[in-house]
């Protein structure tokens, strides 16, 4: 037990410390940000665990326009978790000290759970809901994810 509580004890820190502080300064799409670092440095952020629709998709501009409701020109933590193929930083972005933007995205139905990507169930539970209760883009019952949008341009 002891070593539960000190093993406990030496992670909890860690996730602190991994946490980067910033200011949005640009909003890119859904789940793309630009964020101001300190020494005046920009970094583009991708969302972890979401896709939003491309701005030529349906629900594309409504994805934006609710990030940037959400973090534009706001402080927000994130934690880095991987990086792309186009050299962007994948990250979970914090707001309001607590929620989680991919969540919420998620839960507003503005965007799909990533799930190749993400192993939270949690996140499939919230878009399984947005769906039944037709939220954001689950009102088009054709609705396309975006990787299978992006698949289908890249084969024409």
């Amino acid at each position: 037990m002891m070593k539960k509580l000190f093993l406990l004890f030496l992670l909890t820190p860690l996730t602190t410390f991994c946490k980067t502080a910033a200011k949005v300064v640009g909003i890119s799409d859904g789940d793309t940000i630009t964020v101001l670092l300190a020494g005046n440095i920009q970094k583009k952020l991708r969302f972890a665990e979401v896709d939003c629709p491309e701005s030529s998709q349906p629900f594309g501009k409504n994805a934006k326009q609710f990030t940037s409701e959400q973090v534009f020109v706001k402080q927000i933590l994130f934690i880095e978790t991987d990086t792309d193929h186009y050299g962007r930083t994948i990250a979970k972005v914090y707001y309001y000290d607590d929620k989680y933007l991919s969540r919420e995205i998620i839960k507003t139905g503005l965007g799909w759970w990533y799930y190749y990507f993400s192993e939270d169930k949690s996140l499939g539970d919230l878009q399984q809901h947005a769906k039944e209760n037709k939220r954001g883009l689950w009102q088009d019952e054709n609705a396309v994810a975006p990787w299978e949008y992006r698949k289908a341009i890249r084969n024409n």
